[in-house]
């Protein structure tokens, strides 16, 4: 399985962005293999529809789980089309390292 986490920054150290549509990066992690990806977020600057657009990008990645700070409207929409799991950090400060620490339990 693959969970995405949004991120501010390209790497393990960034910090977490509460945003999924406008977020700056996915970081994407393969529970299988452990390999750690980012992907930055092309739709970030879209006057509209950010959310959708990244909805699609995380159904193109695979991925089953998206770990995030808040999902509007559309994109609770269509990751529940792609059958992709959502969770809510709320006012979550933490590196994507910490996150992913946390995940591995």
């Amino acid at each position: 399985m693959k969970t995405a986490i949004t991120s501010k920054g390209n790497g393990t150290s960034a910090q977490f962005d509460l945003r999924f549509g406008r977020a700056a990066w996915f970081c994407v992690i393969d529970d299988e293999t452990g390999n750690t990806e980012f992907f930055e977020n092309d739709c970030a600057n879209l006057s509209g529809g950010a959310g959708i657009k990244a909805s699609e990008k995380m159904a193109e990645l695979g991925v089953a789980k998206v770990i995030s700070g808040d999902f509007g409207p559309k994109a609770k929409e269509y990751l529940n089309k792609f059958n992709i799991q959502m969770v809510i950090l709320s006012n979550d400060s933490s590196s994507i390292e910490t996150i992913i620490s946390k995940l591995k339990g």
